[in-house]
């Protein structure tokens, strides 16, 4: 059951309150417009999870607009050529099947959740594919540590810089940190801290269909297949390190750090906390209380 009556954002942060849930910060926004906010959204910056992968996705569309990398090819392509001539015949072989598109979807079976070791690159090329030519939903930090790697390559300067730069800076996002494997490469599938404000300029950006303030930073066409579903699983659809959610979107991190992106409708919500559970009470609280569904 859906109500279209007014936002009750009383009601939800008396339920943060009462529920002694640890939320950090929120902020709805109506038609683009900041119209609510709760606790410390501007200051404090807090761990955003796997949200960085959305940041991630923000570069990759950059360099799928430049030409600099076309999804359907191989990520070998991408990477630097000394590692994939240390693959054995076999990993090149099944790593030929891993496009840029598949990273970006997660569909490859086999790939633990996350790298390890000395060398992230190493570890990730020397992982067992299962069926490589099948495109399964398997979350991976791996895929992601990858095409980040690929996207250090293809701009053929740091990805950290290039992300301060051309995704940060032009949001207005100073406020931030983020990590590097032991490599040295931009992680990119986390370790990444935003403000509560700062991550809701991201949902902005992919809301208004790459545009910011009226530059534009990405292509509508690169937003709309990274928000569209790409890849089915059982929690209704991925597109590239970008969640559905209900007749929109979802950027989501891994103890309840969460931009949900509504754009048929005008509305945008975004909240940092740190709930290490599978509850949905906050959650249901937000659609509840902000979204009216009941």
């Amino acid at each position: 059951m859906t109500n279209r009556n007014k936002v009750d954002f009383k009601a939800f942060v008396e339920d943060i309150q009462k529920n002694n849930w640890n939320v950090f910060g929120v902020e709805v926004y109506e038609n683009g417009l900041l119209t609510h906010s709760y606790g410390d959204t501007n200051d404090q910056i807090h761990d955003i999870y796997s949200a960085t992968k959305t940041i991630l996705s923000l570069a990759v569309g950059i360099a799928y607009d430049r030409g600099l990398i076309r999804l359907e090819d191989s990520i070998l392509r991408y990477l630097p050529s000394d590692r994939v001539e240390k693959m054995s015949p076999s990993q090149r072989e099944a790593f030929q099947h891993l496009t840029i598109h598949r990273l970006l979807t997660m569909s490859v079976g086999g790939f633990p959740f996350r790298p390890e070791g000395d060398s992230y690159l190493d570890f990730s090329l020397s992982c067992v594919v299962e069926h490589p030519e099948e495109k399964v939903f398997n979350y991976s930090n791996i895929c992601v540590y990858l095409v980040g790697v690929a996207l250090t390559e293809v701009f053929q300067e740091d990805l950290g810089r290039v992300i301060e730069e051309e995704i940060l800076k032009p949001l207005g996002i100073i406020h931030f940190e983020y990590g590097r494997c032991p490599e040295g490469y931009f992680y990119g599938a986390s370790w990444m801290k935003l403000t509560v404000h700062e991550l809701s300029q991201v949902g902005l950006l992919l809301c208004n269909q790459g545009v910011y303030n009226g530059k534009r930073i990405v292509s509508e066409e690169y937003v709309r297949m990274a928000t569209s579903v790409q890849q089915m699983n059982r929690e209704g659809g991925y597109g590239f390190y970008i969640w559905k959610y209900r007749d929109g979107f979802s950027i989501n991190g891994k103890w309840k750090q969460k931009c949900y992106c509504l754009p048929k409708r005008g509305i945008m919500v975004t909240y940092l906390s740190h709930i290490e559970d599978d509850s949905h009470d906050l959650l249901r609280s937000m659609e509840r209380n902000i979204l009216g569904i009941s």
